[in-house]
């Protein structure tokens, strides 16, 4: 974390921008993507939906947002234990007052996290793909934005307890997240664990004996195409993170766009192997989600590992994800259109863990150069305390608030609107107007008594 009285150069600060404005590659990306991946009948839905999802998000961020995340340095709440201070939420006021906009490292990180916070909205879009409704999500976005995503995002760049662990408990330099694997990934994926959860599966989707059918998405090009967008706009998500996160010098940024790509294309292609070799044929859907996957499970340690480390990152990645879509869908019966899940909560604990395991850590998270030797001891257990914090309480915690939201708004269409097509039944056109969009001969339609 850069120290708040550091103040960049006019061409770093210009780069800063120039990478903050880039990431939102990484926003469309995911739109795109989950659109690929929907019905055709939902596909204008799920684009309007991912307008109105990044702009809550924002918006949120902006009123109430960064006054619970903060900044290391600045005003926060703290409890005691074992002697020690820990802070857990931070306490700057509402409406971004109090932030000089002058180019400071505090400007940086509150227009970072306007963006990265609206990507993190964006991924639970594609769990709850054909079925969630418009106003549910655009509610559900600011119960993350204005709540879940900062608490976290504190604890972890904000200065937090989980950032503390290196100086109160000597575990490493406390837990490390460079690019946000942690905060923007698995929050987002958990979210999109609790959204599937609650909505339940697609009509059709199970057969009586519990047996998943396959609904593929309607454009695999345009998925495709997302991913390509998507490497753009994580190249510069992670760049701009290992810059005010982590400390790094802007020369750092050839290296972090270098394991980003390299760690992408080791789990895209693991997962083509894979999915070759246990189907016959590489799944072209399984494929993209790998890719996704690779690039969740880069940000953490993007700028402390080597090239081939990265490529180490991307191929265990590259086999998770698929094995954990199988599991997720035929063994817990988790309905994921997008893949969301376990390309970007799964991978990005994968992603948070490798931090722990490979992570050379010379940068200037510290600012006293003694420690260095005996840093890296503790990192893995402080990785691990992360991973815990996120299981053990921001799912509940996610989970809790969307099940309270679920009772005083329903987040999931009636069933004729989800049979009739999101489009027409939320926003009263399709995506495709003059062509026959795909029926559901592939699916079980359910019977009525």
């Amino acid at each position: 974390m850069i120290p708040l009285s550091v103040q960049l150069s006019e061409s770093a600060t210009a780069l800063c921008v120039v990478l903050i404005l880039l990431t939102t590659f990484g926003v469309l990306g995911v739109a795109v993507l989950n659109t690929g991946l929907t019905r055709s009948r939902s596909a204008a839905h799920t684009m309007t939906a991912s307008f109105c999802i990044f702009t809550a998000a924002a918006l949120t961020y902006f009123v109430c947002g960064f006054a619970w995340q903060g900044f290391a340095g600045r005003p926060d709440h703290t409890f005691t234990f074992s002697g020690r201070p820990w802070g857990w939420i931070a306490a700057e006021p509402f409406f971004f007052r109090g932030i000089k906009f002058d180019g400071s490292v505090v400007s940086l990180v509150a227009l970072f996290q306007l963006v990265s916070v609206g990507l993190a909205a964006l991924i639970p879009l594609g769990a709850g793909a054909d079925r969630w409704r418009l106003r549910a999500s655009v509610v559900s976005t600011a119960l993350l934005a204005g709540w879940t995503y900062p608490l976290f995002a504190h604890w972890v760049w904000g200065g937090g307890w989980l950032a503390q662990l290196g100086a109160n408990y000597r575990l490493g330099y406390g837990f490390i997240d460079a690019g946000g694997s942690s905060s923007i990934q698995v929050v987002g994926g958990v979210t999109a664990l609790s959204i599937a959860w609650i909505l339940g599966p697609r009509s059709g989707k199970y057969s009586q004996n519990g047996i998943p059918a396959a609904i593929p998405g309607h454009n695999l090009v345009l998925a495709m195409f997302g991913c390509l967008l998507a490497l753009v706009g994580w190249i510069a998500l992670n760049s701009a993170g290992a810059i005010l996160f982590a400390g790094a010098e802007g020369t750092r940024v050839v290296l972090v766009a270098i394991n980003t790509l390299l760690t992408a294309a080791g789990a895209s292609l693991t997962t083509a192997c894979v999915t070759g070799v246990r189907l016959g044929k590489p799944d072209a859907s399984l494929v993209a989600n790998g890719w996704m996957g690779g690039l969740a499970a880069s940000s953490a340690a993007c700028p402390f590992v080597s090239p081939l480390f990265a490529v180490l990152i991307g191929i265990v990645a590259g086999i998770l994800v698929p094995f954990a879509v199988e599991v997720f869908e035929s063994r817990l019966s988790v309905d994921d259109p997008g893949g969301a899940i376990s390309s970007h909560g799964m991978a990005g604990l994968w992603g948070v863990l490798a931090a722990g395991l490979f992570a050379k850590l010379s940068l200037p998270i510290s600012a006293n150069p003694s420690t260095s030797r005996q840093a890296n001891s503790g990192q893995l257990l402080a990785q691990i305390v992360g991973i815990a914090a996120l299981l053990g309480f921001v799912l509940p915690l996610t989970y809790g608030l969307n099940w309270l939201l679920n009772r005083v708004c329903p987040q999931r269409v009636a069933l004729e609107g989800e049979w009739q097509g999101m489009d027409l039944h939320e926003l009263g056109g399709g995506a495709y107007p003059e062509f026959v969009t795909r029926g559901d001969d592939f699916v079980q339609i359910p019977t009525r008594d």
